[in-house]
């Protein structure tokens, strides 16, 4: 069973399809070559970042579309950093995919997903592959360019800015593409970025009007195309909320596919060290919140499940996901995961204590001030977190992945929390479980686990200042002086407040000193505060 025939199967042999499906293999209802000699003609979506998140999720959402019979354009598909992607793991697969749902379960699911059209490399030195992009900009029928090039992606630098029309980076390119649609007729369009960045349109909007700004006065383009791309009428640049992880290629799943007989479950490392292969595992459960405002149209995404509503409400869904509904919980795994010996989320969820933990945070602690953005319940996200995400076995995060750069999310993840209940005058002695997660991080911070071994804490850009803080503190039995602690939890730029202000300082170095109280003191302080609430 080879990738690239599974398309055959709907296209004509039926004895084709039903070996596919007697597998287990969802194949595309739509007509598959239709779909391409429209997209080619009349071109509708082009999105850059050919990674396994696009794959999983704004490509196999297209798909819900297409089976459905309701709309009759595919994507294509443009890289602009590593175009081994491209020629490794799209061309030799006629553009086709396989999509593995790891399922909470510990199941699959296997979709082959056909709605990507075409896939090209985003760069001048491939003559061919940029006129067609060039093309494709022109086209009065295009109506958004989407991104999934994480947030260095929309960087811009400035020696990127004087080269001019021929820039390297790929907003530059961007740039220069949209003024291939300003000469054409400066027909409207729609940037849509879709990385798990907050306010993410506006970085798009900022990187694309740095380049046409320093055009505009260099003289190399018309002040006319700097308007365009400031215009909102004509260039929007909507915000989105995105929430899917898409791992590795897995072994387990490479294993299951290959006692299929399906062919193509290699990995693929290219020289840029990016990991793909003909096939994405990703987890079941996804969100994609859009900011509805496109200026020639949109294809009907809806169809695949996203949201579609205004920019406040994506904004308030952005401040749920990273204030109340996930990122504290992930944090607050992260720390004691490292201090237990944990080294998967899902291992993690094993441990009552742990869950048990973060539960309380997102429903006992975090909910009486949570923003509920409407489109989504609060209680059915951090249900979704709690039941199917975390717990999934086929998810290979790990803790000390988690915790890389834990001192630039304490404010957010955390302090939005205890200020929204000095705002709401709330009372602070409700919290008991946060304030036991910001103790747990002056604990990390030594580097030693409960057993009373050494770890290295994981990256960050305060790690060294911040350890220096602890280092007069010993894990052991007995007094010592915590008044150290003071000069740490007193940090507004980590916590996002001084907790010794807001009152509750004292009680977090308290806690501190019994996480510091000699080897297995991690574990029985956890299991009492928690069983505690």
């Amino acid at each position: 069973m080879r990738l690239s025939d599974s398309i055959y199967g709907v296209t004509g042999d039926r004895k084709e399809a039903a070996a596919w499906k007697e597998k287990g293999y969802e194949l595309p209802a739509f007509d598959i070559q239709a779909v391409r000699e429209k997209t080619k003609e009349e071109p509708a979506w082009i999105h850059f970042g050919a990674g396994n998140i696009f794959r999983a999720f704004p490509a196999a959402v297209l798909q819900e579309a297409l089976d459905q019979g309701s709309y009759d354009r595919g994507v294509i598909v443009a890289e602009g950093f590593d175009y081994e992607i491209i020629d490794k793991a799209y061309r030799p697969y006629d553009n086709v995919s396989l999509l593995v749902v790891l399922q909470s379960d510990g199941s699959i699911r296997k979709k082959v997903i056909a709605s990507v059209t075409e896939s090209l490399k985003a760069d001048p030195v491939f003559p061919e592959d940029w006129e067609r992009l060039a093309q494709i900009f022109r086209a009065p029928s295009l109506q958004m360019v989407s991104f999934t090039i994480t947030e260095k992606g929309y960087r811009v630098s400035p020696a990127d800015l004087e080269k001019g029309l021929q820039p390297g980076l790929i907003m530059g390119k961007v740039a220069a593409l949209l003024l291939e649609r300003f000469r054409s007729g400066a027909h409207p369009l729609t940037l849509q970025s879709m990385d798990n960045c907050s306010h993410n349109g506006d970085k798009v909007r900022q990187a694309v009007t740095a380049y046409a700004e320093r055009w505009a006065g260099q003289g190399l383009v018309p002040g006319d195309f700097l308007a365009y791309v400031q215009d909102e009428g004509r260039i929007a640049c909507p915000w989105s909320m995105i929430d899917k992880i898409t791992p590795r290629p897995d072994a387990k799943v490479q294993e299951i596919l290959q006692a299929d007989g399906f062919a193509d479950h290699e990995t693929i490392v290219t020289k840029k060290k990016t990991y793909t292969a003909p096939f994405v595992n990703a987890e079941e459960t996804q969100y994609l919140v859009i900011e509805d405002r496109y200026t020639n149209g949109r294809p009907p995404l809806e169809l695949g499940g996203v949201l579609y509503t205004d920019r406040e409400t994506v904004d308030k869904v952005e401040r749920m996901k990273v204030c109340t509904c996930l990122n504290p919980l992930h944090t607050a795994m992260s720390i004691f995961g490292c201090l237990l010996g944990y080294d998967l989320i899902s291992a993690e969820m094993e441990d009552e204590d742990i869950r048990g933990l973060i539960a309380k945070i997102g429903y006992m602690e975090a909910m009486p001030v949570v923003t509920d953005p409407g489109v989504l319940k609060p209680e059915d996200f951090i249900g979704a977190v709690l039941e199917r995400r975390l717990p999934n076995p086929f998810m290979p995060d790990a803790p000390q992945r988690i915790a890389t750069d834990t001192s630039q999310k304490l404010s957010i993840r955390f302090g939005e929390t205890i200020k929204g209940y000095v705002e709401k005058g709330l009372d602070l002695d409700e919290l008991v479980l946060i304030p036991f997660v910001l103790a747990g991080y002056a604990r990390y911070l030594k580097g030693v686990d409960d057993a009373g071994d050494a770890f290295e804490p994981s990256p960050d850009p305060l790690l060294d200042e911040l350890r220096s803080m602890v280092s007069g503190l010993e894990v052991k039995a007995g007094e010592q002086d915590f008044s150290c602690l003071k000069k740490l939890y007193s940090r507004k730029d980590i916590f996002g407040v001084d907790l010794y202000e807001v009152g509750l300082g004292a009680r977090i170095e308290a806690m501190a000193a019994q996480l510091y109280a000699g080897t297995g003191a991690v574990r029985k302080t956890l299991h009492q505060y928690v069983e505690s609430r």
